[in-house]
């Protein structure tokens, strides 16, 4: 009887660790992306005019940006992207984008083009109390065999 209830307690205790390591897996979560789109870096939003700026790591071309808002509704002020050439395309965005929705998207060029960097200017809206917004930049991939 004792070599059984030794069992037990060293099987309860493997139990014990298996639940406890599993409840400890990553936090990470899936984002839902559509064809053709990726995600090219997100960014908690500050509720006083706050300035951001992701760098562009991937090698892929673009032929449009866009916006997507979580958790709470944001202004989006200003944009600037800057491509791995030098040049600068400042669109007029001037827009307020509400939690679960997508900004228009913002053309770059039909044959695609290569950023390195995308900044905005913009705030959350509404009650501080309530949480700060989440914003998600992706980026339409071109696809050459489409042409677009």
């Amino acid at each position: 009887m004792s070599k059984h209830l030794s069992l037990l307690r060293k099987l309860t205790g493997v139990v014990l660790f298996l639940f406890v390591l599993a409840s400890c897996g990553s936090s990470r979560r899936s984002i839902a992306v559509e064809e053709g789109w990726e995600l090219l870096g997100e960014q908690k939003v500050n509720f006083v005019n706050d300035n951001d700026a992701i760098e562009i790591k991937t090698g892929n071309r673009f032929t449009a940006l866009r916006f997507q808002v979580e958790d709470r509704e944001i202004r989006l002020k200003d944009l600037s992207i800057t491509f791995t050439n030098g040049d600068k395309l400042e669109p007029n965005v001037d827009v307020t984008v509400p939690p679960g929705q997508y900004s228009r998207d913002i053309p770059l060029s039909a044959e695609g083009r290569y950023i390195s960097k995308i900044s905005f200017s913009y705030r959350t809206t509404g009650n501080l109390l309530k949480g700060r917004a989440n914003v998600l930049v992706f980026g339409k991939r071109y696809d050459p065999r489409l042409g677009y």
